[in-house]
């Protein structure tokens, strides 16, 4: 008996111990057995308690009354599988007659608290049929992203969200996306995560503006086509992206081959569909701090600056069919940056709203197309820095947080994946200047003067 409970007790303190540092270990060894074991045990008064039963049809209570039985009580919606991950666990349920999935969006909160999971949400699978996903622990305290994600073309994994499940940033589904921040929030370190991703994939260039002198970006060069340090130098260099968007249009046109008898499926309104040898390479256009381009002091800078926001109010209207999509990163992203700015933002279908420091922040970013978002950004933690609230125009949005990547890192992904620059003769004049790798060497010139 002794021998039992010292057992016992060493493997309670084992299981304390992992619950504190390795909180993942926890759930898979512990947790999720008493996960599942509480969730059945509860499941029908926690229906009930949550306001998710249906009373029992008239049939029901008409046989009861025939036969002098008890009245039958109310039904909770059918289990139809409960499946344990990495994280937490899903239920999946069969709706009764009557019941909406909203029902169990409304409830998420207190079915949360009912089971003791970390967090709930719920979402339709399909007619009369709800998936409840949990997370058993915080998967957004220490990010660790799985091995095995589901890449694809312009497909890749950049962060963690709340539901245990990866982000993806899909450019063929959102080509062209926002991410605003303040200072310390974690927007460069998202950046920092798209880029490294962005680099292990082949055939598709990158392409960087980076006001602030290149120092985010200019450690990556390696990995870019084209980098711009300066306006001057964003402004050719924009001119260039839309000279080339135009070649890329005149390409599919002349590979479209209109006839009466060509099939559907062979006619093509973007580079997706022409043959692999003749596909123009994808294009990503990574702007780091918008504001230094659209802020001006003299005549001439205010031409620049209009030159550089039509040009890329250009590429947000366009450049999708032609391969080119556009991340827009800045502390705001408001009306107060000029004309032309609105319009640009109305482009961008992606959202990520880091921590703001301001509500009049977050509107910018949800306030036109997920208000239930704006509440959830103003309310990031500042302790957190890398979780973010990431949205699209169907009003749809979760709550992310991206892994800590340093500099270093991040430099050596870039440089390790450098052999897979390609070249785009349009962008020739902005590709960065840099020495050998493992040869020290006097700091180069990042960017070559625009051009006129």
């Amino acid at each position: 008996m002794t021998a039992l409970m010292v057992t016992l007790a060493l493997v309670a303190t084992f299981a304390l111990l992992l619950r504190w540092q390795r909180p993942a270990w926890y759930w898979m060894s512990f947790g999720v057995v008493f996960a599942v074991v509480r969730i059945l045990a509860r499941y029908a008064s926690v229906m009930d308690a949550c306001g998710l039963t249906v009373p029992p049809s008239r049939w029901r209570l008409a046989l009861a009354r025939m036969t002098r039985r008890p009245i039958p009580e109310s039904r909770a919606p059918r289990i139809l599988r409960l499946r344990p991950t990495r994280t937490g666990l899903v239920l999946r349920v069969k709706l009764r007659p009557g019941q909406d999935a909203f029902d169990f969006s409304a409830a998420s909160d207190r079915l949360r608290h009912s089971f003791v999971m970390q967090n709930v949400t719920a979402r339709e699978i399909r007619s009369g049929v709800v998936e409840l996903r949990m997370t058993g622990y915080d998967v957004l305290r220490r990010v660790q992203m799985p091995a095995a994600t589901r890449r694809g073309v312009m497909r890749v994994p950049v962060a963690m969200r709340e539901d245990g499940e990866v982000y993806y940033r899909d450019y063929r589904q959102t080509p062209h996306a926002l991410n605003v921040g303040a200072t310390q929030s974690g927007k460069s370190v998202y950046q920092r995560n798209l880029v490294a991703a962005l680099a292990a994939m082949s055939d598709v260039a990158l392409v960087g503006i980076d006001c602030k002198q290149g120092i985010e970006l200019a450690p990556l060069a390696r990995r870019f086509t084209a980098l711009a340090d300066n306006p001057d130098a964003a402004a050719g260099l924009l001119d260039s992206l839309v000279e080339h968007m135009e070649g890329v249009y005149q390409l599919i046109r002349r590979e479209q081959r209109l006839s009466a008898d060509m099939p559907d499926a062979e006619i093509t309104a973007d580079i997706w569909d022409l043959p692999d040898h003749l596909r123009p390479t994808p294009i990503v256009l990574l702007v780091d701090e918008v504001a230094e381009l659209a802020l001006f002091a003299t005549k001439e800078e205010e031409k620049r600056r209009d030159r550089i926001i039509t040009s890329l109010v250009r590429l947000a209207q366009l450049g999708r069919a032609a391969g080119i999509y556009l991340e827009i990163c800045g502390q705001r992203f408001g009306s107060e940056l000029g004309k032309g700015i609105t319009m640009l933002r109305a482009q961008l279908t992606g959202r990520t709203a880091h921590r703001v420091n301001d509500e009049t922040s977050a509107n910018m970013a949800f306030g036109d197309i997920a208000p239930d978002a704006v509440l959830a950004t103003i309310q990031i933690r500042t302790d957190r820095p890398g979780t973010a609230v990431a949205g699209d125009s169907s009003s749809g949005w979760v709550r992310i947080r991206t892994p800590h990547l340093t500099l270093r890192r991040a430099v050596n992904i870039a440089n390790s994946h450098a052999h897979r620059t390609p070249e785009i003769p349009a962008l020739d004049a902005f590709r960065p200047v840099l020495p050998p790798l493992g040869k020290a060497a006097a700091p180069s010139t990042v960017t070559a003067p625009a051009i006129a």
